[in-house]
């Protein structure tokens, strides 16, 4: 991959690193299918309980590469659906992974970069980082993002920083929902490890059946056919031996066995 960077250095953690620093990260054709690319095969790995995005340089993504864009300015109606689907689905293969993916934004986030940092299950941001939905100032609307990040800071600060394309700091995201949460740059890191930690530690596939189980119940009516549903999905967990074997060595006092592995 030409622009990216994985690594597998920790067993069950994989490390997706946006490598064009001197572009701010910024996405063009290609770092838009490789991202796709690599998420759809990590996503197929069973030893997989984790993984970080990060971006490498000064920003995390300052959304779309200048010459990408200038490259746009003369595509055709039809030209431009194609590629704004492109970009649609990456978003969404990162967004339904079945691994959870943690953001780890280290510097500024702007445009698709908010986007594709909302896709993420967990965002931690650096103190210093600054935010900002900027496609307004082009003539232009956050539409291929909008549905994540509406979903992550909530439709009242939506209208606010789709509509102003006001730059906002990290503990303003925060404060809105849009990060999960705030670190000092030097302990960003030590952060970021920490709920990888977390995640890696409990069972891998209950890990993966929350995830699904909150994408598939929010803002979903409480029907009888939601608490069937849920039913079904806690019988399920309880009989597969990776419940069976939590709820043991819960009642045994002793580590799980997915620990050991």
């Amino acid at each position: 991959m030409t622009t990216l960077d994985i690594q597998r250095t920790v067993p069950h953690v994989a490390r997706v690193w946006l490598a064009r620093p001197d572009v701010r990260n910024a996405f063009n054709d290609s770092a838009i299918a490789e991202l796709a690319q690599a998420f759809a095969a990590l996503g197929q790995d069973p030893d997989l309980r984790a993984i970080v995005l990060g971006g490498r340089g000064k920003a995390f993504c300052a959304g779309a590469d200048l010459s990408w864009m200038k490259k746009m300015a003369g595509y055709s109606w039809e030209e431009n659906r194609a590629d704004a689907k492109v970009l649609a689905d990456m978003l969404w293969t990162i967004h339904s992974c079945p691994v959870p993916v943690v953001a780890r934004i280290q510097g500024d986030c702007y445009a698709g970069g908010v986007g594709l940092a909302a896709v993420c299950d967990i965002r931690v941001a650096a103190s210093g980082v600054v935010f900002c939905l900027s496609e307004a100032r082009l003539g232009l609307l956050p539409a291929t993002i909008g549905p994540y990040v509406v979903r992550a800071m909530g439709e009242s600060a939506s209208r606010r920083y789709f509509t102003t394309a006001e730059r906002f700091t990290a503990h303003e995201a925060h404060r809105i929902g849009l990060v999960h949460e705030v670190a000092a740059a030097d302990v960003l890191d030590k952060t970021v490890e920490a709920i990888v930690a977390a995640l890696v530690a409990n069972g891998p596939q209950a890990v993966r059946a929350c995830k699904r189980l909150v994408q598939d119940v929010a803002g979903q009516p409480l029907t009888e056919a939601l608490r069937e549903d849920t039913a079904r999905r806690i019988a399920d967990i309880r009989a597969s031996d990776e419940g069976r074997e939590g709820v043991e060595s819960f009642l045994g006092k002793r580590a799980p066995d997915w620990l050991a592995r």
